[in-house]
């Protein structure tokens, strides 16, 4: 989600999560996992994890890779009874994108309550509703909020699960508009040079390896090995200790302490040239794949800002219809991102 320059944490909450890693960091042995607990409490049933393979399966591209996004009643509602709603904002993405299309037949929508499951099931997608006691995920969750922290954990350790049952995946949030299909710029062959990790970044430092990059886990795709799966069940591990930390930030950890290379985890940090967000626009139109909602606090904020940015999209995609010089495109520039500035004065609306 959301990396943010602004309310920085508590000292107290820097140092337990510190102290934690430290502690994982000192006990880690090599390339071992164990089951995911949380998830086998929650989807403990056959019939759960049957339904789950079978929307895994039907999503799956010939390498088994999918796509995997995440709603909640509070992305697929429309704010203030105003439509357009995030979900629709995120399919509208796919539609209007250069070869984003198809790629639709690739996605998996996890469900967080049965709002959004009957929504997603009304649009006619590949849905799979996560387990969970009663409706607790439903609604927005405000960056930071005790609802927002679970939420974010509860989605790594769903993916953890897809990981140990051998599908690679691009998680995406749906605060993310795909404006072109974005394999065209991941390392996706299975020779020696793949990568298995490659992770959007708030701010690009210009080097794709080096880990001082800030991460954004709102869009990373991961490939399923014994490494990966190991580094997942240990970020997700660090959530026992650190309760009131979002697992950006664990992650973040892990990778300062060396974990990408105590796992020998090869990974490329996402240019925001082509992995863009409001952290950080794109300087290029021309090349851009994705724009991430990232820097905002409020998904009423997201919703406003990102229908600027399908404005911005169709008008230079109109430009680029007619033929216009390269040097029209050239000037090209973003709409500000008022709404999602403004949205760190204000209150939760």
């Amino acid at each position: 989600m959301d990396y943010s320059k602004i309310n920085p944490k508590p000292i107290l909450a820097v140092l337990s999560l510190m102290v934690a890693t430290l502690i994982l960091v000192s006990s880690w042995e090599p390339l071992t996992y164990k089951r995911n607990s949380f998830l086998s409490e929650k989807m403990n049933s056959t019939s759960e994890r049957d339904e789950l393979e079978v929307a895994l399966e039907k999503a799956s591209m010939a390498n088994k890779t999918v796509i995997i996004a995440f709603i909640n009643e509070a992305y697929v509602e429309p704010n203030d009874d105003e439509y357009p709603s995030m979900f629709d904002l995120f399919l509208e993405g796919f539609w209007v994108g250069e070869d984003t299309r198809r790629l639709l037949s690739h996605l998996v929508v996890v469900s967080m309550d049965t709002t959004a499951h009957q929504r997603c099931l009304f649009r006619r997608l590949n849905c799979y509703m996560m387990a969970a006691e009663g409706d607790g995920l439903a609604g927005e969750k405000v960056y930071m909020s005790a609802g927002f922290i679970e939420m974010m954990w509860r989605r790594t350790s769903f993916l953890l699960q897809l990981l140990n049952r051998g599908y690679n995946f691009i998680f995406t949030d749906t605060d993310v508009l795909w404006l072109r299909n974005p394999f065209t710029r991941l390392v996706m062959n299975d020779t020696d040079e793949s990568m298995d990790l490659q992770i959007s970044t708030d701010r690009f430092n210009g080097d794709a390896s080096s880990t001082r990059n800030l991460v954004n886990t709102g869009f990373y795709f991961v490939k399923s090995n014994n490494k990966t799966t190991s580094l997942f069940q240990r970020w997700y591990d660090m959530r026992k200790n650190l309760s009131e930390v979002k697992e950006q930030d664990a992650l973040e950890m892990l990778i300062r302490h060396g974990i990408l290379t105590r796992l020998a985890i090869k990974t490329s940090f996402l240019d925001t040239l082509y992995f863009s967000g409001f952290c950080s626009d794109s300087r290029d139109v021309t090349s851009v794949a994705t724009v991430h909602a990232n820097c905002c606090r409020s998904i009423r904020a997201k919703v406003l800002d990102l229908k600027a940015v399908l404005r911005d999209w169709k008008r230079f995609r109109q430009v680029e219809s007619n033929g216009v010089p390269s040097n029209t495109t050239n000037s090209f520039r973003w709409s500000t991102h008022t709404y999602c500035h403004n949205s760190w004065h204000q209150g939760a609306s």
